[in-house]
């Protein structure tokens, strides 16, 4: 009997198209293993064969070559810097604690403003010491293909509202998918199109290698990691990018600005499944005490992580609640920040400069003999004022104790003296005169600080325009120290970190006649003016008059904050602009009569007798009043949408409660205050009304007790239009 045969089916030839799609998906595939899971199985030669196999049929067939393919991770640099461009929704800061005290009375203030008998859940996070990123993912050129979504762009923190554009370097970043398949996307119940939320840092092995490569060249080593991160992130050359090995840790999700799933739990598990680098150390919590608990198990984690954490996020877990809490001007009220304790050193006090800052005040700095903090070299610390010195009994020589406050900024926290760290015996003297102009120092009564009042200091002037060009001001990129000190013809030598700004007398050396000499002058700066400064060409000179042109358009609220008026910040300007509309109006209510002066600013919500006075003296001012008319006839925005108050609630207080059918309790409580009413968070006998919705909890039985009108959203809004009922 002849022998039987079996032929069996061979296996289908690969397209080159099929070939290629192999190849990027087990490159991925590595990827994720090494770079997210830490658990890789393939060696690096291993995968750099795989590697070049793929960039070999790439360079064969360059009509297959995609953005997201792995070998794209480094590309070109951008032509002419980052493009600025709009968040979904603010990337705000968070508000912190240093205490247990702090953030017990944090976890207060969100029992009282949610319902009595709902349950309230946290989260537990690492806060890891890096910078934000927004990566928007989309169904890209090939998402109508492969289903899946792709990066599009992604954007730094900037201002907080409006970021830089760094795709290119971010693309550089191993933990960053370049593409979420479709059946990722799936079992993460993610759509196509979604932004992902999270912190870049610089590992410590990194950071160590970057210092060394630094040092070899001659170059003076970065402080920080955190510092070295943010400096990488925008440098304009990926391939420097790529070899720091940032690393990123997602930890939050939108689709066109909102959170997408029930919690903050979800979150993180749907980012874990659509591939994303999730932080481990995350703990869901239902109670303070267990928040607690976690941070006493997180702070020995500092020194074993191989990156840099300096607290612990702690957030609400439930997105319903998190909307309902919603937001003040600068933070969430469903999330804080607890800093660890500051690391501190022993060193010694060198000497002590003298600073002068945008309001005149006269700050002792430290100049110290270089120690090692919590990974930081520190070499400056702040003395604040005489009376901290004369606190601390500290004279140069001394060995003294130095802190980084909430791990960033270094201050002096008590002399050290024993056998091994001997007195010190040069008193430190501190000036009667500016040490940059030679004006003569004042000391407001009830204040501790010193003063130069001389409005025309060029170390007061240098502060102005630093601060007036700041992110969070007016935003003009390229007006920095260095430049600053050249427009004001200073050694532009003298530029740089803070701490190196002021010579052994404290004073900047002029080099050149000003080109500035206010604010307004920016204005009026020409092409040909910055053509003649150092290391100034054509692109930056071009690129710079552009940012200032464009601050024009900032609005009202960021020229009150960027023309330095005491007590007036970021939240105060807004409500000013809110108030008054226009820059004109201001100015008229606080230059009436010292009694109208004052009641028309304090009518301003959150406005009391100390700004309303800081408002009143800046005005005062003829130079302050000549620079706003110069800012208004160079074109500068000095108007803002203003919010119409009636006195139809005048005197009544308010407290919330409950969910509302339509009405928010942020658009609830701006109601009332537009309308002259005070909202408040508990019921007192001093409450006119308790506005109630559903799930409303003891402050409406307390109301009961009371004896306190209560009202649904209906009876809020008829008292809106109508005003309380006299009988």
């Amino acid at each position: 009997m002849p022998d039987l045969f079996i032929i069996l089916p061979m296996a289908p030839k690969l397209t080159v198209e099929q070939e290629f799609q192999k190849l990027r998906d087990e490159l991925r595939h590595h990827e994720h293993l090494y770079y997210v899971e830490d658990a890789p199985v393939l060696s690096d030669a291993q995968y750099d064969a795989l590697m070049n196999k793929l960039k070999k049929l790439e360079a064969e067939h360059p009509d297959l070559v995609t953005a997201d393919s792995p070998s794209q991770r480094v590309g070109g640099k951008p032509k002419d810097g980052f493009v600025k461009m709009p968040h979904s929704r603010p990337m705000l800061s968070l508000d912190n604690a240093y205490n247990e005290d702090e953030l017990r009375a944090w976890e207060q203030r969100v029992r009282d403003a949610l319902p009595s008998i709902e349950k309230v859940r946290y989260v537990c996070e690492l806060k890891l010491d890096g910078l934000s990123l927004a990566l928007h993912y989309g169904p890209g050129a090939h998402g109508a293909k492969d289903g899946g979504a792709h990066l599009e762009r992604g954007l730094t923190r900037g201002d907080g509202s409006i970021g830089e554009d760094v795709t290119s370097n971010v693309r550089t970043i191993r933990s960053v998918p370049l593409s979420v398949s479709a059946a990722k996307l799936k079992a993460a119940g993610l759509p196509q199109s979604f932004e992902v939320r999270g912190e870049v840092v610089l590992p410590q092995v990194a950071f160590a290698k970057m210092n060394e490569e630094r040092e070899a060249a001659g170059m003076t080593p970065a402080a920080n990691p955190r510092s070295a991160a943010a400096g990488t992130i925008r440098t304009l050359e990926p391939n420097i990018v790529a070899q720091r090995r940032l690393d990123l840790y997602a930890y939050f999700l939108l689709q066109d600005g909102e959170t997408m799933l029930p919690t903050q739990s979800e979150t993180l598990e749907a980012l874990r499944k659509a591939g994303f680098r999730v932080n481990q150390h995350v703990r869901p919590v239902k109670s303070i005490e267990e928040v607690i608990a976690f941070i006493a198990d997180a702070e020995p984690l500092r020194d074993t992580l191989g990156y840099e954490i300096d607290g612990v996020v702690v957030k609400v877990d439930a997105t319903s609640q998190q909307k309902r809490l919603g937001f003040t001007g600068k933070a969430p009220r469903w999330a804080i920040a607890y800093k660890f304790a500051a690391r501190a050193g022993i060193t010694k006090l060198e000497d002590v400069l003298f600073q002068v800052g945008r309001t005149g005040k006269l700050t002792p700095v430290a100049a110290l003999a270089p120690v090692s903090i919590g990974g930081t070299t520190v070499t400056r610390a702040t003395l604040h004022n005489a009376d901290e010195i004369e606190r601390l009994g500290v004279r140069i020589g001394d060995f003294v104790s130095v802190e980084r406050g909430g791990d960033v900024i270094p201050k002096i926290v008590e002399v050290v003296e024993d056998k091994t760290h001997p007195r010190g015996s040069k008193k430190i003297v501190f000036p009667k005169n500016c040490p940059v102009c030679a004006s003569e120092l004042q000391r407001i009564e009830g204040e501790v600080d010193w003063r130069c009042v001389n409005n025309s200091c060029p170390a007061r002037v240098r502060e102005e325009l630093l601060h007036w060009a700041a992110r969070g001001v007016m935003n003009i990129e390229g007006l920095g120290d260095a430049m600053v000190a050249q427009l004001l013809g200073q050694s532009v030598e003298l530029a740089g970190e803070a701490e190196e700004l002021v010579t052994e007398e404290g004073a900047p050396v002029v080099t050149r006649k000003p080109l500035i000499h206010t604010i307004g002058d920016l204005y009026r700066l020409q092409r040909a003016q910055l053509l003649g400064l150092e290391r100034v060409g054509e692109k930056t000179a071009d690129a710079l008059l552009a940012q200032i042109e464009r601050s024009k358009e900032a609005g009202l609220a960021r020229v009150l904050l960027g023309l330095g008026i005491r007590f007036v910040g970021e939240r105060t300007a807004q409500l000013l602009a809110a108030h008054f509309g226009s820059m004109e109006e201001l100015e008229k209510a606080a230059s009436q009569s010292p009694d109208k002066a004052t009641e028309a600013l304090e009518a301003v919500t959150e406005v009391g007798p100390k700004v309303a006075q800081a408002i009143v003296e800046f005005f005062a001012v003829g130079k302050n009043k000549a620079l706003v008319r110069d800012l208004a006839s160079s074109g500068l925005k000095m108007t803002a949408e203003k919010r119409v108050t009636t006195s139809t609630l005048e005197g009544l207080t308010f407290v919330l409660t409950g969910t509302l059918p339509n009405l928010t309790r942020e658009s609830a409580k701006e109601r009332i205050e537009s309308a002259g009413g005070r909202v408040s968070g508990s019921v007192s006998k001093k409450t006119s009304y308790v506005v109630a919705g559903e799930e409303a909890g003891s402050k409406l039985d307390k109301a009961a007790s009371l004896g306190v009108t209560v009202l649904d959203e209906a009876g809020l809004i008829a008292l809106l239009e109508q005003g309380p009922v006299t009988t």
